[in-house]
């Protein structure tokens, strides 16, 4: 599988949130989509992006763009998470791995020389059309959330 293509709309989901909230894809349209995915709540890439996304929010909300983060935790360490470190935004969670394998997050990973299936850091833009237009795989966490936010920021000029 290699998840969904760029320029294609990205198949429709729901999903459970923080906030008890439910995350319906085809509700966002008309507005640009931010999903990041990332490991684990609470370790230090993890919160170090979360946290980055977080400070942004204010500017992607400008580029009428939503935010979500995704990781296999439950809905209770998510909610834990959010609230720690105040984050303006829902995180989705993932334990049964839809939406993971239907982006293609789940990699192969070396952990203390075990080799282990886990979220590999990965982000996708999705249009306020609803199709994919971008996406990071390989995420290295220092200078994402705002590389993000530019590509946000270009695309709302584009739709406008």
């Amino acid at each position: 599988m290699s998840g969904p293509a760029l320029n294609r709309v990205v198949k429709d989901f729901k999903a459970p949130a923080t906030s008890d909230t439910e995350v319906h894809l085809k509700s966002l349209r008309g507005t640009q989509v931010v999903l990041y995915f990332y490991p684990k709540d609470n370790t230090p890439g993890c919160t170090n992006e979360s946290v980055d996304f977080s400070q942004l929010n204010g500017k992607f909300k400008r580029a009428n763009t939503v935010i979500f983060g995704i990781s296999r935790d439950s809905l209770a360490s998510h909610e834990k998470f959010k609230a720690k470190y105040e984050m303006p935004f829902d995180l989705i969670s993932d334990p049964d791995e839809a939406l993971c394998q239907y982006f293609d997050v789940i990699k192969e990973k070396n952990m203390y020389g075990r080799k282990v299936m886990g979220v590999e850091r990965s982000t996708f833009l999705i249009g306020a059309d609803g199709k994919l237009a971008e996406q990071w795989r390989k995420v290295k966490v220092k200078g994402h959330a705002e590389a993000v936010l530019e590509a946000a920021k270009a695309l709302n000029k584009g739709a406008k």
